[in-house]
């Protein structure tokens, strides 16, 4: 199965340089659109559906991201989603091929923005994460992994969900990718890692870096399992 991760495209899809390689499935993981305003944020959603849509592959997946206003006001739908032959996962599995994949949009929160709650509320979600899921697909990285940014302090510090990590090391799928944290300055969060103890990989898809939107620094990651 080869799998091609990407995350955090903004608008800027259409710079996405997509393998040429033939490929089983394609999974994006949050953050397709900017803007907080859901009626000025559908467009831009709709845009990227109708970009994700077009694209050649046999099973495509889509999960939301802290981003994602008009999918969390409503004013896009899981079945118009799913109308555009793209799988929509919103605290959900699905089955592909013998593989369970489970994906959520929710973050713990920062700032003003969707799909998000409060970091000591996010145990109670990962824990309905099924024990024998094969791929985990969230907006938010685990603590600790691919998921380093400066504070306002100018610190370096890692913002990931250290629950998420937690789970995840407990039910250890194959794949865990996710996005949100981009990289930044001479920070790299994109890219795969994998950890001691662990024999999950683990996948930041993002493709934009802070502060250079426009220009793409990751073009997403391919992985084989």
């Amino acid at each position: 199965m080869k799998i091609f991760h990407f995350s955090d495209s903004h608008t800027y899809e259409h710079l996405l340089n997509i393998p040429q390689e033939h490929l089983d499935m394609i999974i994006f993981s949050g953050d397709e659109s900017n803007v907080r305003n859901p009626y000025l944020n559908e467009p831009e959603a709709t845009a990227f559906f109708k970009w994700f849509s077009s694209l050649t592959c046999k099973h495509k997946i889509f999960v939301a991201g802290n981003h994602s206003s008009a999918i969390e006001k409503g004013l896009i739908t899981k079945r118009e989603i799913e109308a555009m032959g793209i799988i929509y996962l919103e605290n959900d599995w699905v089955e592909i091929e013998g593989l369970k994949i489970w994906g959520s949009p929710y973050s713990p929160t920062y700032g003003d923005w969707v799909f998000m709650r409060a970091r000591h509320k996010m145990q109670e979600l990962w824990n309905h994460i099924p024990d024998d899921t094969d791929i985990v697909i969230t907006h938010s990285p685990p603590k600790g992994v691919l998921d380093h940014t400066y504070n306002r302090q100018g610190e370096l510090e890692s913002v990931g969900c250290k629950s998420l990590l937690n789970r995840i090391f407990q039910i250890q799928p194959k794949l865990h990718l996710f996005g949100h944290v981009h990289s930044f300055q001479d920070i790299k969060n994109a890219g795969t890692m994998k950890l001691a103890n662990c024999k999950t990989l683990f996948s930041n898809g993002s493709i934009v870096t802070d502060n250079k939107f426009g220009v793409l620094t990751s073009h997403g990651n391919i992985i084989e399992i």
